[in-house]
């Protein structure tokens, strides 16, 4: 499965579904968000149990805001609609795939 683009327009449909969701807030200038955006392309190709989706924070502040997501990258895991995980700041691929499993 691919990465999503989440806008808040489809984000409900996301947040509702029935699979975990990995969320990357990223921007397009920021350096470590760069290095994360390969690993998180590979997780979501590789692990089809799960939805992976990018929120460009400059093109969607409302839903960084609604996530207190100050720095960036900032990687948050969400099940049943609810923030199970988040960790901020780039990360290797085991630590990311540890916050989808924990």
């Amino acid at each position: 499965m691919s990465v999503m683009k989440v806008t808040r327009d489809n984000f409900d449909s996301i947040k509702n579904g029935d699979k975990k969701v990995l969320l990357d807030f990223y921007a397009d200038w920021c350096g470590p968000c760069r290095m994360v955006a390969p690993i998180v392309d590979e997780i979501a190709n590789e692990n089809p149990q799960y939805v992976v989706g990018k929120v460009n924070v400059d093109n969607e502040r409302e839903l960084a805001e609604a996530f207190g997501v100050y720095s960036i990258p900032t990687l948050v895991v969400m099940d049943k609609g609810k923030i199970v995980n988040r960790a901020t700041g780039a990360r290797p691929k085991d630590e990311i795939l540890k916050l989808l499993e924990g």
